[in-house]
């Protein structure tokens, strides 16, 4: 059968199959892995859409109340926060602002450095709480 990775807040991810479950750690994962332990993680809140599979455009999204507030973007975790957080993350160098390509960086946005060490879940939840405060 198919191995499962389930979220374990103590250890990171837990790989589970047949045999014994095995823990694996972050690092073992590719960012479509993580994005995707991501989003099961995130896919029972209420007003939280999960990827939807048919679009192009946000295909690796997740949305709260049809806005977005964490994606995957050229394999980096991208999440919106409020401007001094992310003023913050940059300073310490942790990302780098989101520009969606258009050589203007967005305020709110960061753009997560693949060897940040920052636990993607928790930059995930802040956003998610940060999206729903806007509304």
């Amino acid at each position: 059968p198919e191995p499962v990775v389930s979220a374990d807040p103590a250890c990171g991810f837990r790989l589970v199959s047949k045999g014994p479950a095995m823990t694996i750690t972050v690092s073992d994962m590719s960012p479509d892995e993580r994005f995707a332990a991501l989003v099961g993680e995130f896919a029972g809140i209420e007003e939280v859409t999960p990827p939807s599979p048919t679009r192009t455009f946000g295909a690796a999204t997740l949305r709260v109340n049809g806005k977005i507030f964490a994606m995957l973007t050229e394999q980096r975790l991208v999440v919106k926060l409020p401007k001094a957080r992310v003023d913050a993350l940059v300073d310490a160098g942790e990302g780098v602002r989101f520009d969606a390509n258009r050589a203007v960086p967005m305020r709110e946005w960061l753009s997560l450095d693949p060897a940040s060490v920052l636990p993607w879940s928790s930059l995930a939840r802040e956003a998610l709480e940060f999206v729903r405060s806007l509304a």
